[in-house]
């Protein structure tokens, strides 16, 4: 029914009915569902004092606000819900095996690691995989995720184990909370000589809410003070008793340094798995999976390491991978062997997607191109929708504190580059958790892998957001963009570093004392060999000016290979000089260290104080 409303303007006036809408809908949208010109939502919401365009993206708050004006209840479908009936629409079921008994053939378990951090999570997965991940983490902590698979004798038959490696520190909840989502059975580390730590209790919630069975590995039993029985009693008042007191969790005592019980460790998974799942799948159907995790690579575009659930991924397959797509046209396993087919269960490298996907996101096989651009599409628009929905006055960290005291602002905006999209998840994650009372909310406008670039530094500056970048740095002219539109953009390669800091600004407590200020950048055009000095870079200096005994980093493809260099040598010709300028060419060393490429960049800075504003 027709009747006057706000400003004398006429609407249709609901009776409590329900109005299904995506995140981040606009007012078209709202008023097709109710039968409404969009101009005339337009007019209610400047009524009410808010300006907003009949197109653009509006919060789930002002959706709600316009709705009850109107008399309307406005449900915003979930994420989840939305790709279900989006997938319905291309007549795709997504997470069911097809046929019926018949068509199931056992698969493989797949297995998180968890733990407290230091009980030797990394170590464990290393002596499994007989490699060493171990050298080339930041800070000791695995900061991204991988899949690889082990075989093993079980009664004299050969039995194969998967194993999700996800991060050990804290700060990654989100990611070890989706890990066990994906995973049949975990692996809880706990060390001998620490016992049951805070994190080994978190890590256990995690697998208990997601219902898969726990085998303990009593950890360190070679180190002095181990004391494996006390693990045992500690774990059983957290529900887990060990099969020899009773109960039906198996514990193995083992070293991961030194080797020990390994063989009896994936023996205790299989035979947990035997008795507690019915691990099958249909092998014959369209692959569909979780992607765990992705990055783009210089020389083969999107890469993807993907967990294939149900069916048998090939190449040459039309796959969609969250809001990224594409044709598989290589696929390597966990040692970079090219594989033809990938069955259930099976980890394995995906190369020819159009974009990097998000840690987490599904995976399903489709028969045409175009079907699989339509559904990503529509995912990428969607997710767009919700983002700009989430608009909100420029600001730092810095001055964050004076704002939140003056009213100017209510919501901290960031936006997240890393070079993977697990740790870019798990900063986002994180980050949204931080309990900083009710005066400011934390969104995050956009996340994404790879360097942050101009088009990150043009919606910092339309949305006021702070950027982050993990272990990537800024690409192109982004950094003087930056620079000049005042966007504050920060760098880390440790995690928490990234959360203290943000957490300590939120709460007022921000006193920094030195900025990193950019000197220059180089771009190294020849590499030349000395038997006395190393590799000498010859270079042309892209801008500002290089000078000699400053600091610097090596960047390759917009991702950080080497911090706290030093330019230990110049040269102009045959001439040591102290300085080169913008434009000019010339010849650096980096000291000791010799690993530079053509087309490296070499960015130089120095830290300078910074008065508290």
């Amino acid at each position: 029914m027709q009747a006057p409303s706000v400003g004398g303007v006429m609407l249709p006036r609901g009776n409590g009915q329900t109005v299904r809408l995506s995140r981040g809908a606009s007012l078209t949208d709202f008023a097709e569902k109710i039968n409404a010109n969009p101009a005339s939502l337009v007019a209610v919401m400047m009524n009410l004092g808010e300006m907003v365009t009949a197109t653009q993206s509006v919060s789930d708050e002002t959706l709600q606000l316009l709705a009850g004006e109107m008399n309307y209840v406005v449900e915003i479908v979930s994420p989840e819900e939305e790709d279900r009936e989006l997938l319905e629409s291309f007549d795709i079921e997504f997470g069911e095996d097809e046929g019926g008994e018949e068509f199931l053939a056992p698969r493989p378990p797949v297995v998180t690691v968890m733990g407290h951090v230091d009980h030797g999570k990394t170590r464990l997965l290393d002596t499994i995989r007989k490699t060493n991940v171990v050298a080339g983490e930041a800070g000791g902590i695995t900061q991204h995720i991988g899949a690889y698979q082990v075989a093993t004798q079980v009664n004299e038959e050969e039995r194969r184990i998967t194993f999700i490696d996800t991060p050990g520190h804290e700060a990654f909840t989100a990611m070890r909370a989706r890990g066990a989502k994906s995973t049949d059975i975990a692996i809880l580390v706990v060390a001998a000589n620490d016992g049951v730590m805070p994190q080994t209790i978190e890590a256990l919630n995690h697998a208990k809410a997601a219902g898969v069975p726990i085998v303990v590995a009593v950890n360190k039993i070679d180190v002095e003070g181990a004391d494996p029985t006390k693990v045992r009693g500690q774990l059983t008042e957290f529900g887990l008793v060990a099969e020899e007191y009773g109960g039906d969790t198996m514990f193995v005592d083992i070293s991961a340094k030194q080797g020990l019980n390994i063989e009896n460790l994936l023996e205790a998974v299989v035979l947990t798995a035997d008795a507690s799942l019915d691990l099958r799948a249909n092998p014959e159907q369209d692959a569909q999976g979780i992607a765990i995790e992705s990055h783009l690579d210089r020389g083969r575009g999107a890469v993807s390491t993907v967990l294939v659930q149900r069916g048998t991924l090939r190449i040459g397959d039309t796959m969609v991978v969250g809001d990224a797509y594409g044709r598989v046209r290589a696929m390597l396993d966990d040692n970079g062997n090219n594989v033809e087919e990938a069955g259930p269960s099976t980890p394995v490298l995906v190369l020819g997607l159009t974009n990097v996907p998000g840690a987490g996101d599904n995976f399903l096989v489709v028969d045409e191109d175009r079907t699989a651009r339509q559904i990503a599409e529509k995912r990428a628009a969607r997710e767009r929708n919700a983002n700009f929905a989430r608009r909100g006055v420029r600001f730092s960290l810095e001055n964050l504190d004076e704002a939140l005291k003056a009213g100017l602002v209510q919501e901290l905006n960031l936006i997240i580059k890393g070079d993977a999209s697990g740790s870019v998840e798990a900063l986002e994650s994180s980050l949204l958790q931080l309990d900083v009372g009710e005066e400011v909310d934390i969104r995050v406008l956009h996340r994404g892998v790879g360097a942050v670039t101009e088009s990150d530094i043009d919606l910092a500056t339309g949305s006021d957001a702070i950027v982050i970048g993990f272990n990537v740095r800024a690409a192109g002219r982004a950094s003087q963009m930056a620079e000049r539109e005042g966007v504050d953009v920060r760098y880390y390669s440790v995690i928490y570093q990234a959360i203290e800091e943000i957490e300590a600004a939120l709460k007022g407590m921000l006193k920094p004392e030195y900025e990193e200020v950019e000197l220059g950048t180089a771009e190294i055009r020849e590499v030349f060999r000395s038997s006395k000095l190393g590799n000498i870079a010859g270079v042309l200096v892209r801008s500002g000016e290089v000078k000699r005994n400053t600091k610097a980093r090596l960047l390759r493809d917009g991702k950080v290979i080497a911090e706290n260099l030093t330019i230990s040598g110049l040269r102009r010709f045959k001439d040591d000089v102290t300085e080169i300028r913008e434009g000019f060419e010339g010849g650096i060393n980096l000291g000791n260290f010799n690993d530079i490429k053509i087309d490296d960049v070499i960015a130089t800075y120095e830290m300078r104080e910074k008065p508290r504003g």
